[in-house]
């Protein structure tokens, strides 16, 4: 089939609502109505690829398929993998300045050589959870002593990406020079990230939905998901909630992207207000959780202006 057939690949009502429910079922993705052109538009081009001829039987190979790329190269064809190192930092500074100590104090109580447990999820191209650590060893921390990073995303390109550590100049549009010059390598263009970081991050390929695999995670302490809930719907989110929920520790805290919430979505996390950022936390159980609603609608009315809290 060549391109100008498949400019006129149409789409029908079927098919649209075909596709919705099988990739929502999959991976919890939801397409509403306004979002069809996008979705006929990018799987077009692998109908074409594959010489199918309509979407009705790509969605048929897609769903007899026992082999996972090409669903994979689905995914990636309909996410934004957008991110860059020290993205929303002064939530990444509130971690490592008032989360982690916090932690690391709580854990080592009970136990001196406890560690704090960090699971990026939904990490795209690994710029998340390298940040983390290069924010933690500038700290005084030693990772893999007193923090372990773990770090999930459902795109196996991006974790092959993430894997290498081979970034180019616009994943740094926030990374003060000093910082670029100190954990990355330059060559031709192209800056890898130096062993230090790279080898305190374990990539793990994980699905939000796959309850099997997520059993096999252990418990955490902190839980960053930001900017990956958008993608779903408003029950595919509070099953992803819920699921951070048990995985957290009690006392353990989620954060959000800064046009995220729970809303709607959940009372069992506290709103926390710590010095200069709002996250979620898992109340220890006897505790009282401290009416987060009110505290979110009052906070949503004094930042208005443009999503920062």
């Amino acid at each position: 089939m060549g391109t100008v057939a498949a400019a006129k690949l149409s789409m029908s009502d079927a098919e649209f609502r075909m596709f919705c429910q099988m990739l929502r079922e999959h991976c919890g993705l939801h397409f509403a109505a306004e979002s069809r052109f996008l979705l006929e538009k990018r799987l077009a081009r692998r109908v074409e690829a594959l010489e199918l001829g309509s979407f009705a039987a790509y969605h048929y190979q897609l769903r007899a398929g026992s082999d996972n790329s090409e669903m994979s190269r689905v995914i990636d064809d309909l996410t934004t993998n957008e991110t860059y190192f020290f993205r929303e930092y002064k939530q990444l500074r509130a971690l490592i300045d008032e989360i982690l100590p916090e932690h690391l104090l709580q854990r080592r109580t009970h136990n001196p050589a406890a560690s704090v447990s960090i699971w990026s999820a939904g990490c795209s191209s690994g710029e998340e959870p390298y940040t983390t650590v290069m924010m933690a060893l500038e700290a005084g921390l030693e990772p893999g002593r007193d923090i372990r990073v773990y770090a999930s995303d459902i795109s196996r390109a991006m974790l092959q990406k993430a894997r290498r550590g081979v970034y180019r100049e616009a994943s740094f549009r926030e990374t003060p020079s000093h910082l670029r010059d100190k954990y990355f390598i330059e060559k031709d263009g192209l800056f890898r990230i130096c062993d230090e970081v790279k080898k305190h991050v374990d990539f793990i390929h994980l699905n939000l939905l796959d309850d099997g695999k997520l059993a096999l995670l252990g418990s955490m302490d902190v839980i960053l998901c930001r900017n990956v809930i958008i993608y779903f719907d408003a029950e595919i989110k509070k099953r992803v909630i819920d699921t951070f929920h048990d995985k957290l520790r009690p006392g353990g805290h989620l954060l959000l992207g800064h046009s995220e919430s729970l809303i709607n979505l959940s009372t069992a996390f506290e709103l926390r207000h710590l010095t200069n950022e709002l996250v979620y936390r898992r109340p220890i159980p006897g505790e009282e959780v401290r009416d987060p609603w009110h505290q979110a609608a009052e906070t949503a009315l004094a930042t208005a202006d443009g999503g920062e809290r």
